[in-house]
């Protein structure tokens, strides 16, 4: 899996949650897959899951409120 770009620490499969700000309002996409770091913590994503992250974003854009929460899988 690699190691921490940060503190070199092992990375491990997990699930996070997204958030962002799109001027005053917020997506938290929950259960998203990632590599933990077991030492500090710091996540990172695949490409795949990026790119997942970003039509999740881009679907959510025209139907704004302030505060949107999506499961990954959804």
């Amino acid at each position: 899996m690699g190691s921490c770009f940060y503190c070199k620490g092992n990375m491990k499969d997990g699930l996070s949650n997204y958030m962002v700000d799109m001027d005053g309002h917020f997506i938290i996409i929950k259960n998203v897959p990632c590599h933990k770091c077991s030492q500090c913590g710091e996540v990172s994503y695949s490409g795949e899951t990026v790119a997942r992250i970003e039509e999740i974003i881009a679907k959510l854009k025209e139907a704004l409120t302030e505060v949107a929460v999506v499961d990954f899988a959804a």
